[in-house]
């Protein structure tokens, strides 16, 4: 079948970002980079774009089969807008429930009686990833009763009470730590505090803590309300690490000040290379006539693509985001219209160039 995408535009070339070009490009697509404050030292064609000039938003699609957003969540409403009055195909990495929820307004319409385009948000680990490997598990049982879902992205070499570093964007980390979590409980979709219900975990013998933050499910809690009895996403941690975030949140009520915490987090716990990413999928229930738990674990490292080595965070974000866009271009999932991610399999995740990395990474 002839590919319905051939170029992708990539928005935002932060770690992420350039991974996901690059990744792109190793699938076959003709990739353009746009950015605020674009480099001339990469592999492929950059060009300047402030996402807030919207004539130059929607010059910047004109000609190009898909793009995806890697940008800071607040800006991913206006490149899905855009892509939709161009009839470009869409793709992000957000967990804003708001932004989503857009995006699937936008896809309805395209689908309905725009120019028709795929709108898949929600690209990379959670959610992203965790919900395909956890939907995929489900699909083995004749009755669910949980899905418990949960990632976590830290240093392999923890210091400090925090055990942490942020290798990720520490808006989205302070955000997922104070939004309420949709989750399900006894079948019906509920809101409860983030950094609750936590609980113990061990992954190849490490000692790790849980505990429930916002944005991690995606679209779950609507796709199997009725069907499962307990769904909910949990954040993993290093011992100790929710004690010290509800100190700082709480005790100094630095609640109200996001944007001051994010930058305490990143001066006093810097991004660092040598990361791993843990991902905890389980589900219980029914199998074959007999109760039973799978569970799918693995911890993956940093990863040599193109000749450089990628933090663990940046290639799992960028080769499930990738993957994605593999999976409409080449007709497997739909054209048009909204694209959830637990309607994704993990074979076929693990069949495209980008996704075999999982296929062939992590075991613990």
């Amino acid at each position: 079948m002839a590919r319905i995408i051939n170029q992708v535009a990539v928005f935002g070339l932060g770690k992420v970002g350039e991974l996901v070009a690059v990744m792109l490009g190793e699938s076959g697509f003709k990739v353009i980079g746009y950015d605020s404050a674009p480099r001339d030292d990469l592999g492929f064609e950059v060009k300047p774009l402030d996402v807030q000039d919207t004539a130059g938003l929607r010059e910047s699609l004109r000609g190009v089969d898909a793009v995806v957003s890697c940008l800071p969540y607040h800006l991913n409403i206006d490149v899905a807008e855009a892509a939709y009055d161009a009839g470009t195909h869409y793709f992000d990495l957000t967990e804003d429930v708001p932004t989503t929820n857009r995006v699937i307004e936008l896809a309805g319409q395209s689908e309905s009686g725009g120019a028709g385009a795929a709108f898949a948000p929600q690209c990379g680990l959670a959610p992203g990833l965790i919900g395909i490997i956890g939907a995929s598990i489900a699909k083995t049982f004749d009755e669910i009763r949980s899905i418990e879902l949960k990632v976590g992205a830290l240093p392999q070499n923890p210091t400090g009470l925090l055990g942490y570093a942020i290798n990720w964007s520490p808006e989205g980390v302070v955000n997922e730590y104070l939004n309420d979590c949709e989750v399900l409980r006894s079948g019906n979709r509920q809101m409860v505090p983030a950094m609750t219900e936590k609980e113990r975990v061990f992954i190849g013998g490490i000692e790790l803590e849980a505990a429930l933050t916002s944005g991690g499910l995606g679209t779950m809690c609507e796709t199997y309300e009725g069907r499962v009895h307990r769904l909910d996403y949990k954040t993993l941690r290093y011992p100790g690490h929710f004690d010290q975030m509800h100190f700082l949140f709480d005790e100094l009520n630095l609640r109200e000040q996001r944007e001051l915490v994010g930058k305490m987090l990143v001066d006093s716990k810097p991004p660092v290379n040598d990361d791993v990413v843990f991902i905890h999928a389980a589900v219980e229930g029914v199998k074959n006539g007999h109760p039973f738990r799978e569970n799918h674990v693995r911890a993956y490292k940093p990863l040599d693509i193109s000749g450089r080595t990628w933090r663990a965070i940046s290639w799992t974000t960028a080769a499930s985001a990738v993957s994605v866009v593999e999976l409409v271009a080449d007709g497997t999932l739909p054209h048009t219209g909204f694209i959830k991610q637990e309607d994704i399999s993990l074979e076929q995740l693990f069949s495209t160039q980008a996704g075999r990395h999982f296929a062939e990474q992590g075991e613990v």
